[in-house]
């Protein structure tokens, strides 16, 4: 979506910067700009990172490495607005519009956008586009629910509710790779227990902030290794795995509101090779994040569809 945007200011002289709150995105988003751009230098900057003192035409960073900068860039791109540690940051948004030129460009991107600002948009005292559709044309997936008892119940019990086991192999059997999402670090290494007793043969994981592996088994998921993923809201964002389903488990969680769960839940359906992913908010009740996150994503259909931009119809 942004790549004519760059391609514009690149093709005038300028210098770009892409920035994302999380390291993970930065690692999912360098290796597409770098395929995009294969004419340009894109350096890439996080904690730790060997290009920390390089130089290019590209650079995607994490929003602590804005800090760096002054007046530097003649467009700032920053993904993930609403996401933390830059959601309620000052010190990251003064970071970030210091770093753009005065006669710069600035641009916020999020599928998620903070209330004060869809208010700014709704009133018409910030300019903005709102792009309703996928690249490929298809509907955003729609969560659909399963009610099962919670996540603690299963641990204290020893073992998954049936319709889970059931439509996690489903999901599996037709190829997909599973997002399995948890409210809470510790409940991921029980609960893959009680997945592996149940589909033994099946290559599963676990992985959460506090995992120094983390990278690794993303990977090893991307390329098929690990068929299933039990995480958190960890990889909510900027992950992409073609062919994927997305199950929240416990998705009634206080832990998940209304824009964790349309986060999570647009993991799937990003391929044009299976634009129909399906997400399941599995729960024993159904709260009102839930219905809030279908809403918008059914809403975000209709806007598409009557736009034209969806090149099959809704039913």
């Amino acid at each position: 979506m942004i790549f004519p945007l760059l391609q514009a200011v690149l093709d005038a002289g300028g210098r770009v910067l892409v920035a994302a709150p999380r390291r993970d995105v930065v690692l999912e988003l360098a290796p597409r700009l770098s395929k995009a751009f294969p004419d340009e230098q894109v350096i890439t900057l996080y904690g730790g990172s060997p290009e920390r003192w390089k130089r290019g035409s590209i650079t995607l960073a994490t929003t602590h490495q804005l800090l760096r900068f002054r007046e530097a860039f003649d467009l700032v791109v920053i993904d993930e607005i609403d996401a933390f540690p830059y959601h309620n940051d000052p010190m990251l948004a003064y970071a970030a519009r210091n770093a753009c030129k005065k006669e710069g460009k600035y641009i916020y991107l999020s599928a998620t956008p903070p209330a004060p600002l869809q208010r700014e948009a709704a009133r018409g005292r910030l300019p903005h586009a709102k792009v309703p559709a996928r690249f490929h044309g298809h509907p955003l997936p729609v969560p659909r629910k399963l009610k099962i008892f919670p996540v603690h119940r299963c641990l204290q019990q020893r073992r998954l509710p049936l319709p889970l086991v059931r439509s996690l192999r489903a999901s599996l059997s037709r190829g997909a790779q599973v997002f399995l999402f948890v409210s809470r670090i510790r409940h991921i290494a029980p609960f893959l227990e009680l997945l592996q007793q149940s589909m033994p043969d099946m290559p599963m994981e676990g992985t959460s902030s506090v995992d120094p592996a983390r990278a690794d088994k993303v990977m090893a998921f991307r390329q098929r290794e690990i068929r299933l993923l039990v995480t958190t809201t960890i990889l909510e964002r900027g992950v992409t795995v073609p062919k994927s389903d997305v199950y929240i488990v416990d998705a009634n969680s206080d832990l998940f509101d209304e824009a964790a769960l349309i986060q999570m839940a647009g993991r799937a359906g990003r391929s044009k090779d299976d634009p129909a992913g399906r997400v399941v908010f599995a729960a024993p009740q159904w709260t009102r994040s839930q219905s809030l996150a279908v809403r918008q994503i059914k809403q975000m259909n209709r806007i598409a569809g009557k736009g034209g931009y969806l090149r099959i119809e809704l039913t």
